[in-house]
């Protein structure tokens, strides 16, 4: 064996788009198209000399990709998930038939929780870690034999041994290891990363390690980093991100995704001194335990918006999943944050221990009042090796494994026998429509893209995405979740009626406005013309027929397809061009005729174009 093993390590592409890896602690297909920056990868990377970390779901490198890449290198090590475990067995079997002499280490919290299931799954698997795995795979790099390395799962002899545990890292040893941001700029570009609530392009490190906190569903305290609260030195950390501002002046902030970031007040005002005088943006995870004078020393520091778990607002399911945090702490926390001006990113949970119809509703209602910036509202997932699972499963909750569809997105396999999977389901529909389908939740959105063009195709990307998804939980909920029921189609008379509301609601305008007359810029000529408006009948004609149209739309966007409105839209627009010429005399220029066709026949072309498969796995077995 050579001093050092030719070594990959590999974030892999379990499914397409699937943020599942070193660093997400709910591993799924996003809602949005996002990916987290592969952490936990970095440090190991940055030991092994002449090793190459590849993020594959970000850099758009599939199966195939992955396998012929798999070639050069003589160890590799995955970081798999729950979710994502079974297409990983399959592609490490594709990956040892092109290089069957390839050493493969599994390594994440699958392995921690489930070593000997996860061994069985797979004979080409040489080992897998438990607990923090820098070093445990950095040695067997260098040659070091299993048997003497500790925190690792192994085979010998046809049965499996399980080597002593590796003691966590502290201070001194977290500050010798290799920085995370050195990797990004050797081996990632940090362009593909994107997080709606993010500034982008961004990148983000771990100040700290472990999380005190006792929350039930939390996935990282309970298997790889710990409870045990483990700190970086203030001085390591500020050398960091001064090197990540030189290494990348495209960078428009950094994120610090430790588990909880503002746990203790001395080291965050410390901290917020030294990045003081180095005038950057950052945002951070928090709890809502954080005090008035340390939120403005964060903002004073450069903080621009927290990331703050509040999960429900009925107090009793918050002491069932011990959040050590209530109710009334997160209304200060938001007014302390407003105060000190900084904005927020509300994480909720629907589904978790005490939850019921009423519940949910109490919880949007909360989410309301709070009105944080932006929210994420997540299904209750039971991960294995939290202490959610563990009840659930003897409470006989968990009704299935399950945790995701073949494309990696989010299933509720938790049910209860007064609250059933669809109806959690549709408690996350309503709660994004209740929250984000309000006047100044919109403006706040859109107002930040108006002068950004980068932004603005962000915004479009983001909820073209969002709102296809949303068509498809609705889909799903109709159908009674998992039974089997008729699925609602959408009625061509709504389509239509779409489509002949907006054109005669645009006609009738025009023609209304036409008998108003111009508009003389005196008071006297103003008040003549608002009350010719407000007597002329076409014109609340044209006023009824556009309210139809939106109330027509909002029904066929969330019944059917978001392709359905597309189609629609392009015919709607030819339609009104047609019957301006025919009803208005209007004189249509030969670019506007040109302008409806490449339209419609833009339209027409993404409609025959093949929807991008998430099977990427069982594409790249077949």
């Amino acid at each position: 064996m050579p001093d050092v093993m030719k070594t990959l390590l590999l974030n892999p592409p379990s499914f397409e788009n699937f943020d599942g890896g070193a660093s997400s602690r709910w591993p799924a297909t996003r809602e949005i198209e996002s990916y987290w920056f592969p952490v936990w990868l970095t440090y190991p990377a940055g030991m092994i000399p002449g090793s190459r970390l590849l993020d594959a779901s970000p850099h758009k490198i599939n199966w195939q990709q992955t396998i012929q890449i798999c070639k050069d290198y003589e160890f590799l090590i995955l970081f798999t998930s729950t979710v994502g475990l079974e297409s990983d067995v399959k592609l490490i079997r594709k990956i040892k038939e092109a290089n069957p002499g390839l050493k493969i280490a599994f390594v994440g919290p699958t392995g921690h929780i489930k070593p000997d299931e996860t061994l069985n799954a797979s004979a080409d698997i040489d080992f897998v870690t438990r607990g923090e795995f820098d070093h445990s795979v950095v040695e067997y790099a260098h040659g070091k034999p299993l048997a003497e390395i500790l925190g690792v799962s192994y085979r010998k002899d046809g049965k499996i041994v399980h080597n002593a545990e590796r003691p966590q890292l502290h201070t001194e040893e977290l500050d010798a290891l290799p920085f995370a941001t050195d990797i990004y700029k050797r081996d990632l570009e940090i362009e593909r990363y994107n997080v709606p609530f993010l500034l982008h392009p961004f990148v983000s490190f771990y100040t700290t390690r472990g999380c005190p906190a006792l929350c039930t569903f939390c996935m990282w305290p309970q298997t790889i980093s710990g409870h045990a609260w483990r700190t970086r030195s203030t001085e390591n950390v500020a050398r960091e991100v001064k090197q990540a501002l030189e290494h990348f002046p495209q960078m428009k902030e950094i994120f610090f995704d430790d588990d909880t970031f503002n746990i203790r007040k001395d080291r965050v005002l410390d901290l917020c001194a030294k990045f003081k005088p180095l005038k950057f943006q950052w945002s951070s995870t928090a709890r809502v335990h954080s005090d008035y004078e340390t939120v403005k020393a964060m903002a004073d520091g450069g903080a621009r918006l927290f990331i703050v778990g509040f999960e429900s607002g009925e107090p009793q399911i918050l002491k069932n999943i011990k959040k050590g945090a209530t109710v009334e702490m997160g209304r200060a926390f938001m007014k302390n944050c407003r105060k000190a001006g900084v904005k927020v990113h509300g994480d909720f949970i629907i589904g978790l221990p005490g939850e019921t119809k009423e519940t949910i509703q109490k919880t949007i209602d909360y989410a309301k009042e709070l009105d944080c910036e932006t929210i994420q509202v997540s299904l209750a997932h039971a991960m294995p090796g939290t202490e959610l699972h563990d009840s659930m499963a003897q409470q006989g909750f968990l009704k299935v494994e399950a945790l995701a569809d073949s494309g990696g997105h989010q299933l509720p396999h938790i049910e209860y026998p007064h609250l059933s999977k669809a109806e959690m389901m549709a408690g996350v529909n309503r709660f994004y429509d209740e929250y984000y389908f309000r006047p100044r939740v919109v403006w706040r959105i859109v107002k930040e893209a108006l002068w950004d063009s980068h932004e603005r195709k962000r915004l479009y990307d983001e909820a073209t995405e969002f709102l296809k998804l949303r068509a498809e939980r609705l889909k799903w909920v109709r159908k009674g979740g998992d039974f089997d029921k008729p699925m609602v189609s959408v009625p061509l008379v709504m389509v239509l009626a779409m489509v002949v509301c907006a054109n005669a609601g645009d006609l009738m305008l025009k023609r209304g406005m036409s008998q108003v007359g111009a508009v003389q810029l005196t008071t006297a000529g103003i008040a003549q013309a608002f009350r010719l408006t407000v007597a002329s009948g076409t014109i609340w004609v044209a006023i009824l027929f556009l309210t139809g149209f939106m109330l027509s739309y909002m029904t066929v966007l969330s019944w059917a397809d978001y392709s359905y409105v597309m189609p629609a839209g392009a015919f709607g627009y030819a339609l009104l061009t047609l019957l301006a010429v025919v009803f208005l005399h209007e004189s249509v220029s030969p670019r506007r005729w040109i302008g409806v066709i490449l339209i419609c026949a833009g339209v027409l072309l993404v409609g025959q174009t093949k929807p991008r498969t998430t099977a990427v796995a069982r594409e790249a077995v077949a």
